[in-house]
């Protein structure tokens, strides 16, 4: 008969503080998530899970607490749900459940959804990928759970373009066309600038579940930056994507602001949900590359933009 190998995890630890955050990072599940009148869609999605130590626990079962994890997890995706914050939220009062000596357990999960859509000028049937964000916090005061997205796009930079515009009307007043005629052009025919790839994050925290749909998030993501970019074009589309990129020209800055802007007109939560906007572009002519954010609550959000 095998000795009972001792609980080291439960001893104090030498140095005696308090960790926020610990637990297991990588965890690949099969997530089915329902749809009324159509096949689930089925997602690999990979799950970070966490609790708090107190300072007079040397650790938190690490070995053993991967097979409560595994387990907690099983349950949780064992039947096809509807919302994927539910599943993290679900996992997270669950952890709670498990652990008597922690005061607050927190589950992340992100994974790639596709979107099945038709290409803007030839009507094509292509495929966009966006990457899903969801993630759950439990303690004594209840359940918070966000759901959000990264997408990619494309930007156009004004200020390469406004110097384009700048050399455009110069060499058409050289050439002798009229003023007028040449501000004519330059309205209808956008001028270039250096273009990037951009990369867009929305989420959007609540208590309970947010009252938002993922597609919603996605669409103001897209529309947030210059122009959507397809994994499809034939030559019409590629013309398009081009058009309608330099045709509203972006900064970092104007994306998040088209973000909070879209957020305020075309979402339905409460003044105490927050929003987490980020926007970073890989530029196409330096090295660095360009970033900004707005974490905010949305009725704080809305009141500004009223001002």
């Amino acid at each position: 008969m095998s000795k009972q190998l001792p609980d080291v995890q439960a001893d104090r630890p030498d140095v005696s503080v308090g960790l926020n955050r610990v637990g297991v990072t990588g965890v690949e599940k099969l997530v089915k998530l329902d749809r009324e009148a159509d096949r689930p869609i089925v997602l690999m999605a990979e799950f970070e899970v966490y609790v708090d130590l107190p300072k007079w626990r040397k650790g938190i079962d690490m070995s053993r607490n991967m097979e409560v994890v595994d387990e907690i997890l099983e349950e949780a995706v064992a039947e096809p749900g509807e919302r994927v914050e539910d599943i993290c939220g679900d996992v997270a009062e669950r952890l709670m459940e498990k652990h008597e000596y922690t005061s607050r357990a927190e589950v992340r999960m992100e994974a790639e959804y596709v979107i099945r859509e038709d290409t803007p000028a030839s009507g094509r049937s292509t495929q966009a990928t966006a990457d899903i964000i969801a993630s759950a916090t439990a303690d004594e005061d209840g359940t918070r759970e966000e759901i959000g997205c990264h997408v990619v796009g494309m930007t156009v930079c004004p200020c390469s373009q406004g110097m384009s515009e700048a050399r455009a009307r110069e060499t058409l007043a050289d050439l002798g066309v009229e003023e007028s005629v040449a501000e004519q052009f330059l309205d209808e025919v956008p001028q270039p600038g250096h273009s990037q790839r951009g990369h867009a994050t929305l989420t959007v925290e609540t208590d309970g579940t947010p009252a938002v749909e993922l597609h919603d998030l996605i669409d103001i993501a897209r529309d947030s930056m210059s122009a959507r970019i397809y994994n499809f074009a034939k030559r019409p589309d590629e013309d398009h994507m081009t058009y309608e990129a330099h045709a509203d020209a972006k900064f970092v800055e104007d994306c998040v602001r088209a973000m909070a802007e879209l957020a305020v007109e075309q979402l339905d939560v409460s003044d105490s949900a927050v929003i987490r906007m980020e926007q970073s572009n890989d530029e196409s002519i330096h090295q660095h590359n360009a970033h900004a954010e707005r974490v905010a609550e949305f009725g704080r959000l809305s009141e500004e933009m009223n001002d």
